[in-house]
């Protein structure tokens, strides 16, 4: 008998080759399944609920574990953290209800992409920022005015990268806000769930729009057209961070998802 337990799971993207584990390139799995079994060797692997990309951070990677005897579930995150490097941490712990797998049941993500809009790149934030270079100022208005038309259930292949290996490239995209803050802006990308390098191809898209490089009308036909070649480029990892996962409301994981259960 196994005791299952669901995990937050916070990490800079900077030093991992993806959540997955890799045969000998770091990974936020292998990290975490490694502090599990230095008290637990007979562990099974850590499941988690979306695949991160080589540099790309995480706020709210859901992630179920199994452990051969009962925990206290503040006992357990610190016996974890102690295993972990300082770019990981556990940020919560609790018991998960038997059934429970996190990638199946998980019903809708949210995505943040920042980008630095200063003159010149931010040391303090450039590990976790696009900076976009520009001769004139990023049109955020031009660029939110592109968003309606992605929104709902489409065919994604337009911004779908060619290494995809989803069954469908269907999927549902809830929101997408454009919200500025200080230094830069925002791209905030709420979805049932997302294709390989679909955000980060979708943020270099809009801000071809921002640049003035295409129109927001634009956006319509290259979402009919079906051909990653004609969108933008695919964004850097670094300005993108998984940051909230909701979940089928029966399991008692978080609160229930503002979009429903099921696209």
């Amino acid at each position: 008998m196994t005791h299952p337990y669901f995990l937050q799971v916070a990490y800079a993207g900077g030093g991992f080759h993806g959540w997955q584990i890799q045969s000998v390139l770091r990974s936020g799995q292998g990290e975490l399944w490694n502090a599990l079994r230095a008290f637990d060797p007979a562990a099974p692997m850590p499941q988690g609920t979306g695949r991160t990309d080589a540099g790309v951070h995480a706020r709210a990677q859901g992630v179920l574990i199994h452990t051969a005897r009962s925990w206290e579930p503040y006992r357990l995150l610190t016996a974890l953290n102690a295993h972990l490097q300082a770019d990981i941490r556990v940020m919560a712990v609790q018991p998960a209800p038997e059934g429970f797998f996190p990638r199946q049941h998980a019903v809708a993500k949210r995505y943040v992409y920042r980008l630095d809009l200063g003159p010149a790149a931010d040391p303090l934030r450039a590990a976790f920022r696009w900076h976009v270079h520009r001769a004139i100022p990023l049109d955020l208005n031009q660029m939110a005015a592109g968003v309606p038309p992605l929104l709902g259930t489409h065919d994604y292949s337009s911004f779908r990268c060619s290494e995809c290996v989803a069954k469908t490239p269907v999927r549902t995209l809830y929101a997408i806000r454009i919200v500025p803050v200080e230094g830069g802006a925002e791209l905030i990308f709420e979805g049932s769930s997302f294709l390989m390098h679909q955000v980060r191809i979708m943020a270099g898209t809009l801000v071809e729009v921002g640049r003035g490089r295409r129109s927001p009308e634009s956006l319509v036909g290259l979402l009919k057209s079906r051909d990653r070649r004609l969108a933008g480029q695919t964004a850097p990892p670094e300005g993108l961070c998984l940051e909230k996962v909701w979940y089928e409301a029966r399991w008692g994981l978080g609160e229930p998802s503002p979009f429903g259960e099921r696209a």
